[in-house]
């Protein structure tokens, strides 16, 4: 689809991470920076405050490689699905949407952030942590997921829904920190469903 430019030739780009969904930053670009972004894979946008052309992350190495780029129905908005290489936000944050009413998270954010948690604790070994005691026991992390499924499929035939999706919860949480203990992740197993659809 043909990309409706604004009067001083920009379209606005909103820049989501292509493994978790999240929201990363809101920017603007305009047809060099766009073909930039196609020649070479990585995120060019235009700045208006320096009104220059910008490749995202040549200065500080936090670059975002872009899976996808949409255009919106009408063709006068960008999506750009990246894999950010670092924070998105000049501030050193995650995302540029890190201030204001942040609770609840949203329901997509909750699975990515318990997954940076257990990075974190991977990394850090904070002492008495449940997490690091799984990580440093891999049999028992997998008999933890094979007693959690058992425990879902008995609620479902046998409580209420409530208990379902607490013990649902806890297949995901056990689920997650063996994938961890592998360097693995949420997104690794997704990109094989994603596969099997084709």
């Amino acid at each position: 689809m043909e990309i409706n430019y604004d009067a001083q030739g920009l379209v606005p780009v909103v820049i989501q991470d292509w493994n978790t969904g999240e929201v990363l930053t809101l920017a603007y670009a305009n047809a060099e920076a766009v073909a930039r972004t196609r020649e070479t894979g990585e995120l060019h946008l235009w700045s208006r405050s320096r009104n220059e052309l910008w490749h995202k992350g040549a200065t500080s190495g936090n670059t975002q490689a872009v899976k996808a780029l949409r255009v919106d129905c009408d063709g006068d908005s960008l999506l750009a699905l990246v894999e950010p290489a670092g924070p998105a936000c000049h501030t050193g944050a995650r995302t540029c949407f890190f201030t204001g009413d942040l609770e609840p998270p949203a329901p997509h954010e909750v699975l990515p952030a318990l997954e940076r948690t257990l990075h974190a604790r991977q990394a850090q070994r904070p002492e008495g942590s449940y997490t690091v005691a799984l990580l440093d026991d891999p049999g028992h992390i997998g008999e933890k997921v094979q007693e959690e499924a058992e425990e879902v499929a008995r609620a479902a035939r046998e409580e209420t829904d409530d208990r379902v999706d607490s013990e649902a919860a806890d297949v995901l949480y056990h689920l997650l920190v063996l994938l961890r203990s592998r360097d693995r992740s949420l997104a690794d197993a997704t990109g094989v469903l994603r596969e099997r659809r084709r």
